[in-house]
């Protein structure tokens, strides 16, 4: 191919010798936006997208955006453009001076080609963006500028080169001029485009795209149902954060509480969430008052008789689960989805005495749940196609990204995780520094270290979900004292402001020194460092005793066909888990570091410390024979599928 920025857009338009006027409407993001820049004059229609997103896949703009868009709108608001990947809308870009002129939209064509005769008769100004500096500044003030976005990316994008490498290409522009900047641009491109960040991202950007096809869900010709009116039993942290989703995207919701002291604080949690969702600019305040007027508090089942949807989220308690689901299918119409946000118990213990079983479906949403964007959508043998879709369609009106899971002790996210806290607890055993750890998880990209994101749940969630585990799944866990001992010693992480760390009101959580010796204690306990002496690892050794035990458990989780693909777990991971995107997600990740080498290192950890880190037969299988891991089952696992 030719390079399209170079012999098309500045060569063929923006150096013809005819006006060439760009009549914008919709969406121009990328290479659209770019190619009108590359035009001598930009008319839009109102509310017209623009922007320049392709920072978020891992590149830089590749059609000349890195040289037009600073000579358009000003250096700064350049970068903030590509470096933030988020759109303007035309009426900005008017006032910046990217667009010359905003007309309604069934006269977009004929202001555009009068204005094109205007230019040719020498009535309009007649600019190449390309040759324009007006907007640039001197070349120590755009130097400045550009030192300070530096400084500012190696802070919030420390793993991703694509940020410094796009301010490169936008700096030899301005030093060298825009046709130099242009040439750049193209060559950087090609090699960018090949690294394992935009790989990582793309591969999630498409990945994310393929979860709403789901085989005899989405393709068998069934319309979903439309969701007014939902009910949610349980006004806790997750039935408000799931309320507040709802009610935000002009769903009715039914809010159900045991006593009017629980159900007026769970209203005020709902208030609240709104509130700060206002005030930090997600929403006008007209509109959250709109939200708030579409949340009811009861403290029976009248209400129940015409919803469409029941979500229960309720403390992890199977008895209470199943007289609930016994009582809800009583008091809802017959249409009505019945559903659970359990984290990890089987859906079929919770619909053991239900008669309508084919309405029971997972909706196992991620804390805090009006922010997180993942809705694991969990299917029993049971589920209908019909409830399926129209949870998945539900998803998609607030705004989640929907993954259809099968249905085991804690599904497909929190399943194939669960070896991530209790590895890290095992290397603790082993003599490492608990924040040594916590920082190499974060250098790999994640937000939060194992430890400090254990502060942040609260030590109650994870022993409920640790015994679950440890009944399912006895033959590969690894049972601490470690969180025992911290609850004794009066730590429940940053619900009382101590645990592994020290959380004091407007400051950042500070590593507890007080906390050595009951670590200490615990090591005493578990008794398994080689000799009684700490381990010696490196840190990528230390990230990859922690991460390869959870690669295992997505082997398993994809020979037993709880995913429709591979690429759901990376979705899921990267949504549910904030594994790092530009890594691609948990199988993505693995296939590049390579099965084999998860293989034999969990081989030989396994000999060294035990059936924690025995490899699975999925994984063993797949590196001897080098089939990547993403690859698809064979037929004989899809026979088992739960899916």
């Amino acid at each position: 191919m030719p390079d399209v920025s170079v012999d098309l857009v500045t060569n063929a338009v923006e150096d013809c010798k005819k006006p060439i006027v760009a009549a914008v409407e919709g969406l121009a993001l990328g290479g659209g936006l770019e190619f009108a820049m590359g035009c001598h004059a930009r008319i839009a229609a109102p509310r017209t997208q623009l922007g320049l997103p392709e920072l978020s896949l891992g590149v830089i703009p590749g059609f000349g955006g890195t040289q037009r868009l600073p000579r358009l709108v000003g250096l700064s608001k350049a970068i903030e453009v590509m470096l933030s990947s988020k759109p303007i809308m035309s009426e900005e870009g008017k006032k910046l001076g990217l667009i010359d002129a905003l007309v309604p939209s069934k006269e977009l064509l004929k202001v555009s080609r009068e204005w094109a005769l205007d230019m040719a008769e020498g009535r309009k100004p007649w600019l190449r963006s390309l040759h324009r500096t007006d907007k640039i500044g001197s070349l120590s003030e755009a130097r400045e500028v550009l030192r300070m976005a530096r400084l500012q990316a190696k802070k919030t994008a420390p793993n991703l080169p694509q940020h410094q490498v796009c301010l490169d290409v936008i700096e030899e522009g301005i030093v060298h001029g825009g046709y130099s900047g242009v040439l750049k641009e193209a060559k950087v491109f090609k090699e960018i485009v090949l690294s394992d960040t935009s790989r990582g991202l793309v591969h999630v950007f498409l990945a994310q795209r393929a979860t709403s096809k789901v085989p005899n869900v989405t393709d068998v010709g069934l319309k979903p149902r439309q969701v007014k009116k939902v009910a949610i039993i349980g006004g806790g942290l997750m039935g408000s954060g799931i309320a507040t989703a709802l009610i935000v995207n002009n769903i009715f919701v039914v809010l159900k509480e045991v006593n009017s002291e629980y159900l007026l604080k769970g209203i005020k949690t709902v208030e609240a969430n709104v509130r700060g969702l206002a005030n930090r600019g997600k929403m006008t305040k007209d509109k959250a008052e709109k939200a708030l007027s579409m949340l009811k508090g009861v403290l029976d089942y009248s209400e129940f008789k015409d919803v469409d949807m029941v979500i229960e989220a309720v403390i992890e308690n199977v008895a209470l689960k199943q007289k609930i689901f016994s009582e809800i299918e009583k008091a809802c119409p017959p249409h009505c989805i019945l559903a659970t946000n359990t984290s990890t118990i089987d859906l079929n213990l919770i619909g053991e005495k239900m008669n309508s079983q084919d309405r029971l479906i997972g909706a196992h949403f991620f804390s805090p749940a009006h922010l997180m964007p993942l809705l694991e959508i969990v299917r029993t043998q049971k589920t209908s196609p019909q409830i399926i879709l129209d949870l998945m369609t539900v998803g998609k009106v607030i705004k989640k990204v929907p993954v259809v899971v099968g249905n085991c002790t804690g599904f497909a996210v929190n399943r194939t995780f669960f070896p991530y806290t209790q590895g890290s607890h095992l290397l603790v055993s082993l003599g490492v520094d608990a924040y040594r750890i916590d920082r190499v998880i974060c250098n790999f990209g994640f937000p939060l270290g194992p430890f400090q994101l254990q502060d942040l749940a609260g030590y109650g969630v994870a022993f409920a979900v640790g015994q679950e585990y440890a009944k399912a799944f006895s033959d590969r866990i690894f049972k601490s004292p470690l969180l025992e001992l911290l609850v004794k010693d009066g730590r429940n992480g940053k619900n009382n402001g101590k645990g592994y760390y020290i959380y004091e009101k407007g400051s950042k959580p500070k590593p507890d020194p007080s906390v050595l010796s009951i670590i200490e204690e615990s090591r005493r306990l578990t008794n398994i460092m080689p000799g009684g002496k700490p381990i010696s690892v490196t840190d990528r050794e230390v990230l990859e005793m922690i991460l390869f035990p959870v690669v295992n458990e997505a082997c398993r989780v994809l020979d037993e066909g709880v995913v429709v693909r591979a690429s759901d777990l990376d979705v899921a991971s990267v949504l549910g888990m904030s594994f790092p995107s530009y890594r691609g997600g948990i199988v993505f990740w693995a296939d590049m570091v390579g099965a084999n080498h998860v293989y034999r290192s969990l081989k030989k950890w396994s000999e060294m410390y035990g059936s924690f880190y025995k490899p699975s037969k999925f994984l063993e299988e797949r590196a001897m024979k080098g089939i990547p891991l993403s690859a698809p089952a064979t037929s004989s696992a899809s026979t088992k599928s739960r899916l």
